[in-house]
């Protein structure tokens, strides 16, 4: 490609959702400015004005295929303030189960069969190779453990929501109905099969991770701060909690922030060039408050996770960078693989914790409140669900902090960094570009939930004629 010219990756491939990546070069061919674009509009936020508010888990949960049950999470703890309600022990206890069994399942379609490939074949591989048919040939117990980890995941979400997709058994007050004790039976042997299969992989991988030294420095690595939710203990949350943030040397900037507090710290910004926010650390301004979620970002603010093959995990994901926070996202993939251990531990216990057959899993009740927040940890980082209502309940207002949102700032920065390292304008192979995508997959981004602006973002809207000329054009904002 000639030099002083823009490499478009377009599109970005294994990932949930539509994107490409520009790559601008200056006249010697190096890579000067990289962009992220997520090119898909949707706008929830608008349509879910003027609905009931106990609409919203079920109504927004279908802005995803992928992670639903993180939205019913955080919709439903947002119906919960505006009733003014504390949910009954039995559904709190179910809602943790249920959200763990996502995190699970969905940190296994991100590591085996959307990075496992690059892992297991390496970037310079041919394409048609990597992919989870080439896994299935080569290394055919990686692929099984894939898809029954994810099996197990959805087995679970099924048994208490009634469906693997779209369940709509979360609801504002708790739970539409309780877990039959033959039901917690037949789930009661699937965490231990998890936990088998989750040390299983962690083994593999560490045979692995030693040959992507050069990626580990690369693959968006740099200082940034990390947010997600810790209890009270300070361990690791992810159904309910407080706020917490950590520099890159491990320093609390932040602590114990009540989650209906968020906009104490987290500001949101538009670019032109994309439909999805830039979440940001408010009192660092933008885009300086650049920081991360998800599974690394938690790993590295919570002072442990609570079980003890998971804590045993944990230790060894920090000697990775000993005495301060992992800053590599390539070792996001380690970082799933400790979270889908301690979720599977967790879910044992949950399933055995005094209380959680109980009958009462709903308390009923008006809308009490005209605004509510609910808060949750999705498996891609902190999920945030902001609605205000009118005095008959109905919606007058959205706003959703996508997880994949607050990570923007920094794909685009990683995005940037790998492009710098490994592109070659003037002698382009496909290796370079896959490590460039690479980087996007380390995030695991959720592109359909992420497609949210605020603001005047950019819209170009043509008709045409039959013939294909252009009648008329309405234009807003600039690419």
């Amino acid at each position: 490609m000639p030099v002083g010219r823009t490499i478009t990756i377009n599109p970005v491939t294994r990932i949930e959702g539509h994107a490409h990546i520009t790559l601008h070069l200056d006249e010697e061919g190096v890579v000067e400015e990289a962009r992220f674009h997520l090119s898909q509009f949707r706008g929830f936020e608008k349509f879910c004005e003027g609905r009931p508010f106990r609409e919203m888990p079920s109504l927004t949960a279908r802005t995803c295929g992928i992670c639903p049950v993180s939205h019913l999470v955080a919709s439903a703890k947002a119906g919960d303030q505006l009733l003014s309600v504390t949910i009954p022990p039995a559904a709190d206890l179910l809602r943790r189960v249920v959200n763990l069994a996502q995190i699970a399942q969905s940190h296994a379609l991100s590591f085996f069969h959307l990075s496992a490939p690059d892992l297991l074949f390496g970037f310079d591989a041919e394409p048609g190779k990597r992919s989870l048919f080439g896994i299935l040939a080569d290394e055919p117990q990686l692929a099984r453990d894939g898809i029954r980890l994810r099996q197990i995941g959805q087995t679970i979400i099924e048994t208490l929501g009634g469906k693997k997709i779209h369940p709509g058994w979360i609801v504002p007050g708790g739970v539409n109905q309780p877990l039959s004790e033959e039901c917690r039976d037949a789930l009661r042997p699937l965490p231990a099969e998890g936990i088998e299969i989750a040390e299983r992989t962690l083994a593999y991988f560490r045979t692995r991770v030693a040959r992507f030294v050069d990626e580990v420095q690369h693959f968006g690595s740099f200082p940034t701060m990390f947010m997600g939710l810790v209890d009270r203990s300070g361990r690791l949350e992810h159904y309910d909690g407080w706020l917490r943030l950590v520099d890159a040397d491990g320093n609390i900037v932040e602590d114990m922030v009540p989650p209906d507090e968020y906009e104490r710290v987290v500001g949101e910004a538009v670019e032109p060039f994309s439909y999805m926010k830039f979440p940001y650390y408010l009192p660092a301004g933008y885009p300086d408050g650049v920081y991360r979620v998800g599974p690394l970002a938690r790993l590295n603010l919570c002072d442990s996770c609570g079980t003890p093959r998971a804590d045993a995990a944990l230790d060894e994901f920090r000697n990775l960078q000993p005495g301060r926070p992992v800053t590599s996202s390539f070792h996001y993939h380690f970082a799933r693989l400790v979270e889908i251990l301690f979720a599977m531990e967790r879910i044992a216990e949950l399933l055995d914790a005094p209380g959680l057959l109980d009958q009462r899993v709903q308390a009923r009740a008006d809308c009490n409140r005209n605004e509510g927040i609910g808060v949750a940890e999705a498996p891609r980082g902190t999920l945030i669900h902001h609605y205000r209502v009118d005095d008959d309940g109905l919606v007058d207002w959205v706003n959703l902090v996508i997880a994949t949102g607050h990570n923007n700032l920094a794909m685009n920065r990683g995005i940037l960094q790998a492009a710098r390292n490994y592109v070659d304008g003037n002698a382009i192979r496909e290796g370079m570009l896959n490590r460039v995508e690479a980087v996007v997959r380390c995030f695991d981004p959720c592109l359909s939930c992420a497609s949210h602006a605020v603001g005047k973002m950019p819209l170009r809207v043509q008709l045409l004629g039959r013939d294909g000329r252009l009648l008329d054009e309405v234009r807003r904002g600039s690419r």
